[in-house]
Order: C-alpha cells, then structure tokens, then sequence
C-alpha cells in the first residue's frame, strides 16, 4: 500500500488551503479524508463541490444518506460508513434507518426502502437498471429526477470511497466511535 501523507492545512499544496480553511471553519477540524484528498487539490475541490451539489438536490437529508451509506457499505468503506454514521445521528436520520444502512437490511419505511434498493441496482449494475427496477422505483413515489440524483450520489462516493481504500485513510477521533466493519473489505485485504 502506498503511503499518503495527511496533510495539515499548513502543509496542504496551495490550491487545497481553502478548502482545508473551509473544512475546519464547518466541521471544527479537517476530516483525514480532505486531509489525504489534498495530495491532489482538483480531487478535493470536485468531492466538496460534488458534496455542495448533492446537497441541492431534491432528496431530503435522510435520503441522502441513504444513498451515500448504502454505497459506503457495498464499497467496503469503513471510513466513509463510520463518517456518514456520525453524520446522519447529527442530522437526525431516524436510528434505525441508520442501523439497516449499517448492516444492509431492508428499512422499515417503504419508500426509503425502494431508494435503498435502487442505490444498490444502481452501484451493483454500473449504472444498468433493468426497466422492472425503473418501475418499482417509479412506482414507489420516487422520479426520473430522482433516478439522477441516485447516480449523482453514487459518484460522490466513488470520489471517497475510493480514495480511501487506496490511501487507508485513518478514521478520525470524532468518528472513532462509530467505527464499523465490512466483510467487503476485509475481502479486498
């Protein structure tokens, strides 16, 4: 494994600065990721616009995580699973839809269930739902809008999950406490 420095905002290339400021300024510290993501500052700059942008979308927070968490756990990322665990009990997602994502079983809501599902059709097939998934998550309340913003999510966490895997980012100490496993990346190991 390749070793990359987790940089401090004092050490960071020049164009990550910013964005290491804005971090500590919003989060109270640098998370390791953006700290290891400031290697290469265009990598940085594209997961925390991609972030900003996600965020715009038409899904609430709740569904949001939704589709991060459960792209976190099939991509093994102990890292992102833990972060967005922290995340989602600050902003309230219901514990135990926070506890299905965590271990992938179904959640009790029917319609965040079909997004769950959905987000899993969508990272397992490379982006090839078959016309009957369209339908039952169509048919669940959710749209074709919506169907976008499942793949806008996904690709955020290909930026994260990914890095983390090749840098084994270590998990910050605000995030220490929802440390998780994944038989998906002891696997990979």
């Amino acid at each position: 494994m390749t070793d990359f420095e987790t940089y401090t905002i004092a050490s960071a290339p020049d164009a990550a600065k910013p964005i290491l400021e804005a971090s500590l300024k919003g989060y109270g510290f640098v998370p390791n990721l953006y700290a290891t993501m400031a290697e290469a500052p265009a990598i940085l700059e594209g997961y925390t616009t991609l972030s900003g942008i996600f965020g715009k979308t038409s899904l609430s927070e709740t569904e949001r995580q939704v589709i991060l968490m459960t792209n976190n756990r099939l991509n093994g990322c102990k890292y992102c699973m833990a972060a967005h665990t922290t995340l989602s009990q600050m902003a309230g997602v219901p514990e135990d839809v926070i506890t299905a994502l965590r271990t992938g079983s179904p959640i009790a809501d029917p319609k965040l269930e079909a997004l769950r599902k959905f987000a899993i059709v969508i990272n397992e097939s490379r982006g090839w739902p078959s016309d009957a998934q369209i339908e039952v998550f169509l048919a669940a309340g959710y749209t074709r809008q919506t169907m976008l913003e499942v793949i806008l999510g996904t690709a955020l966490k290909v930026l994260s999950n990914y890095t983390n895997h090749v840098a084994d980012t270590a998990l910050d100490d605000a995030f220490v406490p929802n440390a998780w496993t994944s038989s998906v990346s002891a696997a990979a190991e």
